[in-house]
């Protein structure tokens, strides 16, 4: 039987982890855009998050990553590829307390690669493979349903666990950023409204990254018990 399906209708514990994967990812993007939007109207002091950045970066012993633009609203993010520093138009060139925050929270993950954090690794490692599981497990899934053979669903279920794998690790990554760039926002002397504005936003970042990882180890837990009734 197809795992979305229960009889002739819908499965309600499907639905009813759709609904739930809806509402948490739902809930957390209102939440991380609402705070932005709060924190993004405040004055950091008259850096911009690029400036800032900057300053963390050869601070950290990164003085070779560069920053450049990115197209898009909250597109920031850390290309270990080229190792630079994408951030969106309003973070890279904005002076507000949000701009700061999301632009050093990048910089703590070109000081991660830096200095070898472990976690990073493991995640940098997982992604050819989750690149390429996350493309196929649905398919082998789908043969070994209609076909009836219980390796297929059970390496499915493998393939898939690897990108719920990399949800997971990307926790760690993502909270030792934040704490990095805060870290760094505390010790530059910035003052007291650019710490609690970062440790905001970047909480409310970090619940996404939460959500992420819950839907996938819950969907995962889905698959893995509708295999085993269909035996």
């Amino acid at each position: 039987m197809y795992p979305m399906y229960y009889g002739f209708g819908m499965d309600p514990a499907y639905l009813a982890l759709v609904i739930i994967s809806l509402v948490l990812g739902g809930l957390t993007q209102s939440y991380i855009n609402s705070t932005y939007r709060k924190w993004s109207r405040v004055p950091s002091g008259g850096e911009t998050g690029e400036q800032v950045a900057r300053r963390m970066l050869d601070s950290l012993g990164c003085g070779r990553v560069g920053i450049r633009g990115v197209s898009g609203h909250l597109t920031d993010h850390y290309d270990p590829r080229d190792n630079n520093l994408y951030l969106s138009r309003e973070n890279l060139s904005g002076g507000s307390v949000a701009s700061v925050a999301v632009a050093c929270h990048e910089a703590g993950h070109a000081a991660q690669r830096e200095h070898g954090y472990a976690m990073m690794k493991f995640r940098s490692a997982l992604v050819p493979v989750v690149n390429f599981t996350q493309n196929i497990w649905m398919l082998v899934l789908l043969a070994g349903v209609f076909m009836n053979i219980a390796g297929l669903t059970t390496l499915a279920i493998a393939l898939f666990s690897f990108s719920v794998l990399f949800q997971i690790v990307t926790l760690p990554v993502e909270i030792d950023a934040s704490r990095r760039a805060v870290a760094y926002i505390e010790q530059s002397g910035m003052g007291g409204v650019n710490v609690r504005g970062a440790k905001k936003v970047l909480t409310a970042a970090a619940l996404t990254y939460v959500a992420a990882a819950l839907t996938s180890v819950l969907q995962l837990l889905y698959i893995m018990g509708r295999t085993r009734d269909d035996e």
